[in-house]
């Protein structure tokens, strides 16, 4: 049995070679994307790395910017990383929102346009392509005009500056900020310094919306700035809980600071802009809630969002903030988050999504701060601090190559481990008794589309790893 078996979301190549653009516009126009790895051999099941890494990077970058449309700027990842001590090239593609895509040089044609079908990429049908231009996203960000023309953006440019990149004269183009006619769009208002964008944060004295104590507004600015502002916002009110005791004092989060930055992020991303809706982040005496608009992704089902397929509803701001490197990886975030709070954190409607970060159990939030629950006719309970479950070397260096939701084939050909029996033995069955790794189907443990992910113990162990 082959160690690297392509599927519908995986493409494996020796090299980079002219089917790139073919392979890409397939994942683009599939439901959930896909992956193409490059340096890896399907025929021979060997790993040959990639020669030239930085050159070859650059081209793919460069064929994928310009030989494919519409624009899929902000709807792909190229990452390096290591097989077998060898360095390969993944390239991460989300489904696109202005289906179909298709090879410039070959225009809205069957020769241009491809789709995913089982491990194959398959041309489409005229038919095909005509019904999925129909229902093509015609309000998305990057196509409305901005209702103000005359905009700086001074607090971007210190952002790039930051990460050791400079906009020059034409970002506005580079970015895709700009209309046909160069007027700039929706997008541009909305990385600019100074737009009527509302991005607000509330408390209330309990658990209903009734008694509003705090209500503070962190937009009208770049919404890089207001991510920024909310996330500093965000600390202040994660209170870490102490209580001294003997023989050591005990902490612990209000909420798991890891799964709010990914939320923060994919509410600001992700919310629908188009008609006027603005992002909100509550907080209760028992729970935070934050809630964007614009529902499920379009496109996806409930089980391809839910495992970490992406489709980024503004791909011009997705960008942004990937150049930035707030937004890790396409399609981490909401795993992040399901490891830690679950799937019933999550709240999906037609209009809008929802997600609902219960307090640690036995801390509510009043205006005065975080106390401890106190049982009527009972002791307060002790706080039980986080402890960093006791793992093996082995099972540490596991979770530290689990990203997102992984089959056991790409957890081996990650660490570089051909033998499947030791690796069960030695890595995955002592993780999964740990509780630190869990199936995506416990239901169906041999399911030919099992996966494995972090669980928040997992988290926890990566956390307070020193090494």
């Amino acid at each position: 049995m082959s160690r690297f078996e392509e599927s519908r979301d995986i493409e494996y190549k020796r090299e980079l070679n002219e089917s790139l653009e073919k392979e890409a516009v397939a994942f683009l126009n599939s439901r959930e994307g896909g992956r193409i790895i490059i340096g890896i051999d399907v025929k021979t099941d060997l790993v040959c790395g990639v020669e030239h890494i930085d050159q070859v990077q650059l081209q793919i970058k460069d064929r994928l910017k310009n030989n494919i449309e519409p624009s899929i700027m902000g709807l792909f990842d190229v990452v390096v990383e290591q097989v077998e001590t060898r360095n390969v090239i993944k390239i991460i593609l989300a489904a696109g929102y202005e289906k179909p895509y298709y090879i410039k040089k070959f225009g809205m044609t069957a020769k241009g346009c491809f789709i995913r079908i089982g491990s194959a990429s398959e041309p489409m049908n005229q038919e095909n392509i005509e019904a999925l231009f129909s229902t093509r996203v015609r309000n998305s960000i990057g196509r409305m005009i901005s209702p103000r023309q005359n905009l700086t953006f001074e607090q971007l440019k210190i952002y790039y500056l930051e990460r050791g990149l400079k906009l020059n004269d034409s970002f506005m183009y580079n970015l895709e900020l700009l209309m046909t006619d160069g007027k700039p769009n929706y997008a541009a208002y909305l990385l600019a310094d100074d737009n009527g964008v509302s991005v607000q944060v509330a408390k209330y004295a309990d658990t209903s919306r009734v008694d509003l104590i705090e209500n503070r507004d962190f937009g009208r600015c770049s919404l890089v700035k207001a991510y920024k502002q909310v996330m500093e916002r965000m600390d202040v009110e994660n209170t870490i809980f102490t209580k001294i005791g003997f023989p050591l004092r005990q902490e612990r989060e209000l909420l798991n600071g890891m799964a709010i930055r990914e939320a923060v992020v994919n509410a600001i991303v992700h919310n629908d802009y188009s008609n006027g809706s603005c992002p909100k982040f509550e907080f209760f005496s028992d729970r935070l809630e934050i809630t964007s608009a614009g529902g499920l992704p379009y496109g996806l089902s409930k089980e391809d969002f839910f495992a970490g397929h992406s489709a980024p509803r503004n791909k011009e701001i997705m960008r942004v903030f990937r150049d930035l490197e707030i937004v890790e990886q396409l399609g981490s975030g909401i795993p992040r988050i399901i490891s830690a709070y679950g799937t019933d954190c999550i709240q999906l409607s037609s209009n809008f999504f929802r997600l609902v970060f219960p307090y640690a159990e036995g801390l509510v939030k009043t205006a005065d701060g975080v106390r401890q629950l106190e049982s009527e006719g009972l002791n307060t309970p002790q706080v039980t601090p986080q402890v960093t479950p006791q793992v093996t070397p082995q099972v540490k260096k596991l979770l530290k190559n689990i990203t997102g939701e992984m089959t056991r084939e790409e957890l081996q050909v990650m660490m570089n481990l051909k033998d499947r029996k030791s690796f069960s033995e030695l890595y995955l069955k002592p993780a999964l008794e740990a509780g630190v790794v869990e199936y995506t189907i416990p239901d169906k443990l041999n399911s030919r589309l099992q996966k494995y992910r972090l669980t928040e113990k997992g988290f926890v162990v990566i956390g307070g790893s020193e090494d």
